[in-house]
């Protein structure tokens, strides 16, 4: 079992030096590196001397900046929980209320917002925000569709943006979940991008059917070559009934980790970065969520310990980052993940635990 604190400074060492990867090559771009390189480490003590206060601060948030997609992909968490739509923006964070939480993260050492949705893209006017703040970066898990030349001249600009397109597999596959013409778009926007020289990353639903595919070495690589940096795999929790069979079993998780501990070593794959949610957790010795590792904020403000556990008790329109870490909610849902950690058997901890976590709500 991993120290959290050296897992996650190994970490943010392998983004930096993926990021080398295509930032090294412009004078803009070596800038872009040392100054980073700089504020994270400036973070990462900023975090140290919270702790000594007894105030753990995660590097990462996540932030769920709008209530609506464009698509509508099979088997949608996000949909099906609630968190998303077809329209409906009604109570949905302003400006204004970003740019509260934005400022803070920055100010309290959080390094990266991990910006979702509904389908984030939808939200120009926070994305544009987020590009001001260059001492962040901004992973945007994007269905991809709606990069447009002005998305891409301000992540050619905003390198602390980096796109994360969503994939199945191959083309099929890919289809088959959000729709025909999806995957032909997604391998335009891949196209522009490393045409540019802008790092991004892929997200990949693994489930019973396609865990073979995405993690083979092969596939891995022809990303590599489409000039993709980063890659989460994101074992698929259940949405919609019908759909259990493509849970990943016990034995396919084992499996599943096993095969992307090979894909980290393997030298074809040098410069690339592979994380998998929740897979991870078992070796930081438990569930990430609820502030040990990040928190989710909906796009209602809600703080939520994780997109897999949606419930709130505290919101970031009235509440701070901090008052929200110190809650007696995320408190009492820590104690709930950390007893699991000896029944842990791979999956999202707290959805399996989802009415202890709704108790705790009350």
């Amino acid at each position: 079992m991993l120290n959290l604190n050296d897992f996650m400074n190994t970490g943010i060492k392998n983004i930096i030096n993926t990021a080398g990867r295509f930032y090294t090559d412009s004078r803009r771009g070596r800038s872009f590196m040392i100054r980073m390189a700089s504020t994270l480490r400036s973070e990462a003590k900023m975090r140290e001397q919270y702790e000594q206060q007894g105030i753990h601060i995660p590097p990462f948030l996540i932030a769920s900046i709008a209530s609506s997609c464009n698509l509508h992909c099979a088997g949608c968490y996000a949909r099906a929980n609630g968190g998303c739509s077809s329209g409906d923006v009604q109570g949905e964070m302003v400006v204004d209320d970003w740019q509260r939480v934005f400022t803070e993260a920055s100010e309290i050492g959080v390094s990266f917002i991990l910006l979702a949705g509904g389908e984030p893209l939808l939200r120009r006017d926070i994305i544009k925000l987020a590009a001001k703040y260059d001492n962040l970066f901004f992973p945007i898990f994007t269905n991809g569709t709606m990069i447009d030349d002005e998305y891409l001249k301000l992540f050619d600009e905003h390198r602390n943006l980096i796109p994360v397109l969503s994939i199945e597999g191959n083309e099929k596959e890919t289809d088959k979940r959000r729709g025909s013409g999806v995957s032909k778009r997604i391998k335009m926007v891949a196209e522009e991008l490393k045409g540019r020289g802008i790092l991004y990353g892929t997200s990949i639903t693994v489930t019973s059917v396609n865990k073979d595919k995405v993690a083979d070495s092969r596939f891995v690589h022809n990303l590599k070559e489409q000039g993709c940096g980063l890659i989460f795999y994101v074992e698929y929790v259940p949405a919609e009934k019908g759909t259990e069979y493509l849970i990943l079993n016990s034995q396919e998780l084992k499996e599943l980790q096993e095969r992307i501990s090979m894909l980290r070593v393997d030298k074809k794959n040098k410069g690339m970065i592979m994380l998998s949610f929740p897979g991870d957790e078992e070796a930081m010795g438990g569930c990430l969520a609820v502030g040990r590792g990040f928190f989710h904020i909906n796009a209602g403000g809600g703080a939520e310990p994780c997109p897999f556990s949606p419930y709130s008790v505290m919101n970031l329109k009235k509440e701070t980052i901090l008052e929200t870490l110190q809650s007696s909610f995320f408190k009492n849902v820590r104690e709930i993940s950390a007893a699991e950690v000896l029944n842990h058997k791979g999956g999202c901890t707290l959805f399996q635990c989802e009415d202890e976590v709704k108790q705790a709500v009350i």
